[in-house]
Parts: C-alpha cells; structure tokens; sequence
C-alpha cells in the first residue's frame, strides 16, 4: 500500500527527481513549450503552475521562493548566444526558436547573452525576473490553469514512451501541434465520406425514375401527333367536298 505517498516518482530518486523537475521548468520558462513524456508532464504541470502563482504577486519575498523551488536565481537563455562569425545555420536556429518563444512571453535579445573566452556564461538574463516580468502579467486575469498538454500520438523510440508537448496557455492560434488528426475529427470526416457517397447514391437513383416519365410523355406526343394530323386531313377534305 502507497499510503500518503501521492505524485509521481517517475523511477527515481527524490534529488534526481527534483532537479529534473528544476530544469524541465527553467525549459519551459525559456522556450514555452518542450516536448516531454505525458507522466513527466503531468509531474511538471503543477509545480510550474505554483511558481506562475507566486510570480504574479511580484514581490522581494515571492522572488526568493521562486529562487528556491527552482534551486538558486540562475541565468537563463543561453541558447540566444551568437558568436561573432556566426554561420547562417546558427542565425536560422536561434531565429526560429526565438520567434516560437516570443509567442508566449517577451523574449530577451540576443545581444543580451554574453560568453567569455572558455564559454562560460558570462552575462544573460536571470530566470527570477523574467518570470515575474514577462511571464505572469500574461496572467494576472486567469485564476490557474497556465499550461495544457496536448498528446502527439506518438511515442518515444527505446521505451516506447508516449510523447506530449506542454505549453503555456495564449498561442492556440499558431499552427498545429501534431501532424495527426484526433480521433474525434477521423470519425467526424468518415462519417461525412458516407453521407455523402449515400446522397450520391439516392441522386443516381432518382434520375432514371425522372427520366421515365418525360420518356412516357414524348411516346405519347409522337403517338398522338399522326392521329391529329389525320383528324386535319379528313376535316380539310369534307371543307372542300361542301
């Protein structure tokens, strides 16, 4: 029996479980959305939420829990750095995840991030701040319920994991998630495929069963047309006998 022992252990330890939760936050803080299995998501989902709550209120206090769930104020988007001859490769990259992440919140710029000459990070902005700065005034009117998941429908090579993308709430007008349909909308367009092919169906019947009765019709005329002519004739021959 598991008695008071709620959450999920996700098959570790609880340090390697919490710096894992730790770092999957500060992830999602960055970028607004990774990509993670559905049991880690659903992990991460309340512990992000409580931060987004303390940040909202915004003061010296609420910063210094925040620091401490997430293990120290440390910095944050590294991944904006470019390097003075930076190949156009590198651009595109962090172009195109700065632009998915600006979608959910502010996003620093790249000039902003500084490495010295052994890599390390020498100067980038701190986590604490962007959190209370850029990303809980997105939600001072919501009372809870900052991120979703949503299920790809497909699963992780290995272990055969089920993927899912989690996401701060906002962006629900960008472009699709998964390149698969729900199974809701497949059973939606199949039944619409036969609605359709049975209204086909009932139009190509009804037609013959239209066209018999115009058939009928031009027998008709053609038969009786012989008969008036005839009548025309012998009222045309009395004219002239009187």
């Amino acid at each position: 029996m598991r008695h008071r022992r709620a959450g999920y252990k996700l098959g570790r330890t609880s340090s390697h479980r919490q710096a894992m939760l730790r770092n999957m936050a500060v992830s999602l803080f960055e970028h607004g959305q990774i990509v993670t299995t559905v049991q880690k998501a659903k992990a991460l989902q309340p512990f992000v939420e409580k931060i987004v709550t303390q940040a909202k209120r915004g003061d010296i206090h609420s910063r210094r829990l925040i620091a401490a769930k997430l293990g120290g104020d440390r910095r944050a988007f590294d991944w904006l750095y470019l390097p003075k001859g930076a190949t156009e490769e590198e651009s595109d990259k962090v172009r195109r995840l700065s632009e998915r992440a600006s979608q959910f919140f502010d996003v620093p710029d790249s000039s902003e991030v500084e490495r010295d000459r052994y890599g390390d990070i020498r100067k980038a902005p701190r986590i604490v701040k962007h959190i209370v700065d850029n990303v809980a005034p997105r939600f001072q009117d919501r009372a809870g319920g900052y991120t979703r998941i949503v299920r790809l429908g497909r699963v992780r090579l290995g272990d055969a994991g089920e993927l899912c993308v989690i996401q701060f709430v906002g962006a629900e007008e960008g472009p699709e998630i998964g390149g698969n349909l729900s199974r809701r909308r497949r059973k939606a367009d199949r039944r619409t495929a036969y609605a359709a092919e049975v209204r086909k169906g009932f139009a190509a019947a009804a037609a013959p069963e239209a066209a018999e009765p115009e058939a009928d019709e031009a027998a008709t005329a053609v038969a009786e047309a012989p008969a008036e002519a005839e009548a025309t004739e012998e009222t045309e021959t009395k004219d002239a006998e009187s």
